[in-house]
Parts: C-alpha cells; sequence; structure tokens
C-alpha cells in the first residue's frame, strides 16, 4: 500500500509502506524519525492507495486518518497483524532492528479509511 502524508505546506508526500490490518483499522510501523512521523505529529491527513511493492499506485486513492500510537496493547495488535501477515520476513526484520538497535525507536501508525 501507499501511505500518503503531508507536509505543513500542504505538500503530498507518498510512501509504500508494509500495513496490516486489525481491528477494522491498518497499522504501519516506520521509524521513529522518519518523515511520516514528523507529518502526522503536525496533522492527522492521511490518504492510502494499493500499490505494488515499489509504490506504483495500482487502485483508487482514499482519504483516511492516522495517528501515532503509543498505547502496549495497541503495538502489540498491530505487531501481531503484521507478524500474521508476512510471517518470515517480519520475523527477519525484526531480528535486523534488533541487532541494529532501532526496534525500540519505532513508531507505529494506525490508519483510519
Amino acid at each position: 500500500m501507499t501511505l500518503s502524508t503531508f507536509r505543513r505546506s500542504g505538500a503530498e508526500v507518498a510512501t509504500p509502506v508494509w500495513f496490516a490490518e486489525a481491528g477494522g483499522r491498518l497499522y504501519v510501523f516506520t521509524a521513529g524519525d522518519s518523515g511520516k512521523v514528523k507529518r502526522l505529529r503536525h496533522s492527522s491527513r492521511a490518504r492510502v492507495a494499493p500499490s505494488d511493492a515499489r509504490g506504483r499506485v495500482q487502485g483508487v486513492w482514499r482519504d483516511a486518518t492516522a495517528r501515532l500510537v503509543s498505547e502496549p496493547a495497541a503495538i502489540e495488535r498491530a505487531h501481531a497483524a503484521l507478524r500474521a501477515k508476512y510471517g518470515w520476513q517480519m520475523w527477519l526484520t525484526d531480528l535486523f532492528s534488533r541487532l541494529a538497535g532501532r526496534i525500540r525507536r519505532r513508531a507505529w501508525i494506525e490508519i483510519s479509511v
């Protein structure tokens, strides 16, 4: 999926992301210091569209609301959904993040479409 967030200037920034659905919401993880996180701290406005792994949009854009998640239960729900969807790929991503010391700096995003 491609997630678009918006700069203060109103400019849209699209990024392909891994996502999983849980409880009627979409969940995404990213580096805590990423541009997506900075933009979402300013505005919860977002858009999502189906895309390939390179971010080439393959469907209709939908308006969404996104927020950074900090509640441990929500983070565990999101992580479990991503592990269920991506399996060994998520396991490997988690392993490399732990080895690099980045796993604790992850930001979790909840998207309502």
